[in-house]
């Protein structure tokens, strides 16, 4: 007899220990099994409109987990049940992106207190330089010309790194070329 983590969900079984037990699995995975147990089947009285008293036949269920290696007796299969239980494994129309048109970009003015910044010194630097540097080359290099000396961070080289890439992803306007690994030119 099978057990409930390989059964299919909407599957109504019984319990094969205790045939009166009868339930539909709901889902399964390794460490649980989510279960919609019923209950024995009860005579409910009301009233209606008229005041007239109505009996019927009433089942209710419960939901819990149990084990998934439980083994269980399968006796039928509820095709609506995956309509109603499982919306969440409906495929949902996927949207599209609409992209948007990208501007054109202005060149920053010169700022007006004559320094440059640390991306500016770079590019300056990298101009004059025959070679690529790296950008602890190109920190060392900026300080010694005293073109830019970092505001006290602990990491200036890692970002005029950061800086850099950000301007490479512009394309044909970076004032940058990646030429090797952590290889920088003009």
């Amino acid at each position: 007899m099978p057990a409930l983590q390989w059964l299919r969900p909407g599957t109504r079984f019984r319990l094969a220990e205790m045939p009166e037990v009868t339930g539909v699995l709901l889902k399964a995975n390794e460490c649980r099994a989510l279960v919609r147990l019923d209950r024995p089947e009860q005579d409910v009285e009301c009233t209606d409109q008229e005041g007239q008293p109505r009996r019927f036949p009433c089942r209710g269920t419960h939901v819990t987990s149990w084990a998934p290696t439980t083994v269980v007796e399968p006796v039928s299969f509820e095709t609506h049940f995956q309509d109603e239980e499982n919306d969440m494994s409906k495929t949902a129309t996927k949207k599209t992106k609409t992209t948007k048109a990208n501007k054109p970009t202005k060149a920053k003015a010169a700022k007006s207190n004559g320094k440059l910044s640390c991306l500016d010194a770079a590019a300056k630097v990298l101009a004059e330089a025959k070679e690529p540097m790296t950008t602890k080359a190109l920190i060392e290099t900026m300080a010694a010309k005293k073109l830019w000396t970092s505001p006290g961070g602990k990491t200036p080289a890692a970002t005029l790194y950061s800086a850099i890439l950000r301007e490479l992803g512009k394309g044909k306007e970076s004032r940058f070329k990646k030429t090797d690994k952590g290889l920088f030119a003009a």
